[in-house]
């Protein structure tokens, strides 16, 4: 096991991934810092989180900084990464830190655990990285390194209990927070699930998948369930360059982002006919349904939209509604189901 480990941390040394929310080999990292990565990377790639946490850290440098920002704005420059319920746990966490912990993040997983949106994963990773805690850390990628390197048969879920307590025996005292970070870029760029780059693996001589030549097996999963298709109309209504959106409501789907005013999301054979959406329009109008379908997919089931369009002779007040320049849309911030929508529009 102690060949394991350090076999990966001098892998680590040469070869580590230069991240912006690093700090060097056997250095501490700033706590701000990876929380906001993890947050940033749950379900997301690093390809496209690496923007928005330069943004994140050029707006607001310091966690006290997130806290006195309004929800609003934590909310629009989130805009496009997703799992929007990450956004507004973000801002909570933040000031829950501020307020209750003088600024300071807890230094132990429980501690971390106790604060909004952070879970065990992302406890456990923040207490290695930040703190040098010898914390279990299993993301997705780890979980790929130990079902191999000790080819582990059960099925997922069932699996992550084994390969957690396979992880807790290589994890170091000394570095866990490098050692968390090798098996990540260990996962990441060779033992990838698919054509994983064996050869180059510094671990590989004691991976037994490797040895059994199945490594594409681990880990198991179960066969993928059929994602729904969800169906729905959303309206576009204008006056004078200016569209009407909604901010829709803190809790559920896209909770606090704005949008267009729709129909139900449900799943359903076919689009609704205007019999049935018409008493969802914003307004009463002469709306006028177009053919093309916006698609988006999301965790649990497909969106398909498509979209009424209509003129409004005065800019209407509307509950839970407010108007903004069709001219700069890219402003307001819309998730990206909300803006494929509005490029049917353009």
């Amino acid at each position: 096991m102690a060949k394991i480990t350090q076999e990966l941390l001098t892998w680590y040394d040469r070869e580590r991934r230069d991240l912006p929310w690093r700090a060097a080999p056997g250095q501490r990292a700033d706590p701000y810092h990876v929380w906001l990565s993890e947050v940033m990377l749950q379900q997301t790639t690093v390809a496209t989180v690496k923007a928005y946490y330069r943004k994140f850290l050029s707006l607001w440098p310091t966690v006290a900084n997130l806290a006195a920002a309004p929800q609003e704005q934590v909310l629009k420059e989130w805009a496009g990464l997703g799992y929007y319920a990450r956004a507004r746990n973000l801002h909570k966490c933040a000031r829950v830190v501020v307020d209750q912990h003088g600024g300071h993040f807890p230094q132990t997983e429980e501690g971390l655990r106790a604060l909004p949106g952070i879970g065990e994963y992302t406890a456990a990773a923040i207490a290695a990285i930040a703190f040098d805690v010898p914390a279990v850390v299993v993301d997705g990628n780890i979980e790929r390194v130990v079902a191999r390197l000790y080819r582990i048969e059960d099925q997922l879920p069932a699996a992550k209990k084994p390969i957690k307590a396979a992880t807790k025996i290589i994890t170091p005292e000394r570095r866990p927070g490098d050692f968390a970070q090798a098996m990540m870029d260990l996962g990441s760029g060779i033992c990838t699930p698919r054509n994983p780059k064996c050869l180059l693996c510094p671990i590989s001589g004691m991976c037994a998948a490797q040895a059994a030549g199945d490594m594409e097996r681990f880990p198991v999963k179960a066969a993928k369930k059929q994602k729904p298709i969800r169906r729905a109309i959303s309206f576009w209504l204008e006056h004078d360059g200016h569209l009407l959106l909604e901010r829709r409501p803190d809790k559920g789907l896209l909770g606090g982002m704005p949008g267009l005013f729709s129909t139900p999301w449900e799943e359903r054979d076919t689009f609704p006919e205007k019999t049935e959406w018409a008493d969802h329009a914003p307004a009463t109008s002469a709306w006028s349904v177009g053919n093309t379908i916006a698609k988006h997919t999301f965790t649990h089931f497909h969106l398909e939209t498509k979209l009424a369009t209509a003129k409004a002779q005065t800019r209407l007040n509307i509950k839970g509604g407010f108007w903004h320049p069709i001219s700069d849309m890219e402003a307001v911030g819309l998730p990206t189901a909300f803006a494929k929508i509005v490029k049917l529009a353009k």
